[in-house]
């Protein structure tokens, strides 16, 4: 899932990298409260977070194991995986 993400954060601009890098900060500090995030249906523990153009698919099972799964531009397929 790295590889999938640092792919995705090398063909952003640099500003846009700088905006999705600094919520994944966030999430990883637990400082959810004010970020756009909902619980994603079907999956247990999984949520997004949703910026512009952009969606960050996390696993948070509690606030000390959250685990980013994915970093997207949101297309039709952007749930499908």
């Amino acid at each position: 899932m790295v590889d999938r993400i640092d792919k995705t954060l090398n063909k952003m601009s640099a500003k846009e990298r700088e905006l999705v890098l600094d919520i994944m900060e966030q999430i990883k500090a637990g400082r959810i409260a004010q970020l756009d995030m909902k619980k994603l249906q079907g999956l247990e523990h999984t949520y997004r977070v949703r910026k512009g153009s952009f969606r960050i698919i996390f696993h948070m099972a509690n606030r000390d194991a959250i685990r980013i799964i994915d970093v997207e531009r949101r297309s039709d397929t952007t749930y499908n995986d």
